[in-house]
């Protein structure tokens, strides 16, 4: 355990951004496997504005990388454009 007050204080507010982090990370893959899930490609186009929202505010908050947002944005918009039910 640190000793250093400063050390404390890292500790709790890593604890802090990793519960948030998790939070963010959990929710877009719940929407990305919700996204796939669904059988009608016009509700497929209505969702992912939402999934690139999500995306761009992770990034906004460290989250995840700015080049990781994207490729799951392209093979996203790559899954849609080629679903055919």
């Amino acid at each position: 355990m640190p000793e250093h007050k400063s050390c404390k204080k890292r500790l709790r507010s890593d604890e802090k951004k990793r519960v948030r982090n998790k939070y963010v990370k959990k929710s877009i893959n719940t929407m990305i496997k919700k996204l796939k899930k669904i059988s009608n490609k016009t509700e497929m186009e209505k969702m992912l504005p939402k999934i690139y929202s999500l995306l761009d505010k992770a990034v906004k908050k460290g989250v995840i990388h700015k080049n990781n947002a994207n490729r799951r944005k392209s093979r996203l918009a790559n899954f849609v454009s080629k679903f055919e039910f």
